[in-house]
């Protein structure tokens, strides 16, 4: 499902126009990530968890060269399903 199709299946389901669906979604995204760059963490009952994860520091190699190379900490968003949404692919 691309995002047009998520916007449509928005409309749809909302009862609203293709264009306020949209401005809806980029809002949510745009909230979220606003949230998230703040040090929040975004909580929907019943779907899951957004939230920041540190990653370490740590030493890889490049494959091109074989030289090893140090790859910078870093923050990376995750989704954690809620316990009610992943029961509802199970029923």
């Amino acid at each position: 499902m691309t995002k047009n199709d998520l916007v449509k299946a928005i409309a749809g389901k909302a009862e609203l126009t293709g264009a306020q669906a949209a401005k809806a979604l980029d809002a949510f995204i745009e909230a979220v990530t606003d949230a998230l760059k703040a040090g929040e963490k975004v909580s929907l009952v019943g779907f899951g968890n957004f939230e920041l994860k540190d990653v370490p520091a740590k030493e890889g190699i490049n494959p091109a060269t074989g030289e090893k190379i140090k790859i910078a900490a870093s923050k990376k968003p995750v989704l954690k399903f809620g316990k009610a949404f992943k029961d509802g692919f199970n029923a």
